[in-house]
C-alpha cells in the first residue's frame, strides 16, 4: 500500500507549546481542503466576514462577544457529488448550534443555504436536517449509541454521500443512515460550514479532508 503525505500544518498555542498535525492519506483521491492558515478555497457572504476566522489551525465560526443575528455559512468553492468528508469539530458557548452542509447551494440574494445539513451541537450531533427545503430532520439517530456518540471538546465527524445515500459518523459511531426517496433532490452541490443564529457561541472546524468517490 502506498502512503501519500497529503498535508502538514503547525501552530503555536501560546505558552502551551508547539503542535504539529500530520495527515497520511491512503488514496490519491483524498485532499486536505483547509490549509490551517487561511480561508483560501472558501467563500463567505459579503458582510459576514467578521463571523469567520482562522485561529490555532482551525476555522472558527460565530462569536463569543455578540449574538449571531442569522445563520452564516463558509462554503467550499467546488461542487461535489459522491464523496466522503472527514473533519474534527468542537463547539463553545451557550446553546451552540452548527452544521456541515453537503450537496447544497446558496439561496440567491439571501444569507441562507439550501440542502442537506449534518447537524452539530447538544441534542443535534450526527442527525441529518434538510436546510431551507423541507425544513425538518430527515435522518435521525439510528441507535442509543448514536445519541450518546458526541463528547465535550473535539469530535471526529465523518459524512459519506454516495448515490442517494447519506451516512454520518460521530467519533466512529454510525449515527444516521438516510436514503433519499424524493425525486428531484440534487446529488451534487456545495460543502459548507455553518454557524447558526443565536446566543454567543463558536464552532471550531479543523483537519478537513475530502475524498471524492467513483472517480
Amino acid at each position: 500500500m502506498e502512503l501519500v503525505l497529503a498535508g502538514e500544518l503547525g501552530f503555536v498555542g501560546g505558552m502551551r507549546g508547539f503542535l504539529v498535525w500530520f495527515i497520511v492519506v491512503m488514496s490519491v483521491s483524498a485532499e486536505v481542503i483547509f490549509d490551517g492558515k487561511s480561508l483560501k478555497g472558501w467563500e463567505v457572504r459579503k458582510g459576514e466576514e467578521k463571523y469567520w476566522r482562522v485561529e490555532h489551525g482551525a476555522i472558527v465560526g460565530g462569536s463569543l462577544k455578540e449574538r449571531v443575528p442569522h445563520n452564516t455559512f463558509l462554503s467550499f468553492k467546488k461542487r461535489i457529488g459522491d464523496f466522503e468528508l472527514r473533519l474534527k469539530v468542537k463547539v463553545v458557548g451557550k446553546n451552540p448550534n452548527a452544521g456541515v452542509q453537503v450537496r447544497s447551494e446558496r439561496v440567491k440574494n439571501h444569507h441562507e443555504m439550501i440542502g442537506y445539513q449534518a447537524d452539530i451541537g447538544p441534542g443535534l450531533w450526527g442527525r441529518l436536517y434538510d436546510e431551507s427545503r423541507r425544513r425538518r430532520f430527515i435522518g435521525d439517530w439510528i441507535s442509543k449509541e448514536a445519541k450518546k456518540a458526541s463528547k465535550k471538546g473535539w469530535n471526529d465527524y465523518r459524512i459519506r454521500c454516495e448515490g442517494k445515500r447519506v451516512r454520518i459518523w460521530v467519533n466512529g459511531v454510525l449515527t444516521c443512515d438516510y436514503t433519499e426517496k424524493e425525486k428531484g433532490i440534487p446529488g451534487k452541490g456545495l460543502i459548507a460550514l455553518q454557524a447558526h443564529s443565536g446566543p454567543p457561541f463558536e464552532v471550531w472546524y479543523r483537519e478537513i479532508v475530502l475524498e471524492k468517490l467513483g472517480g
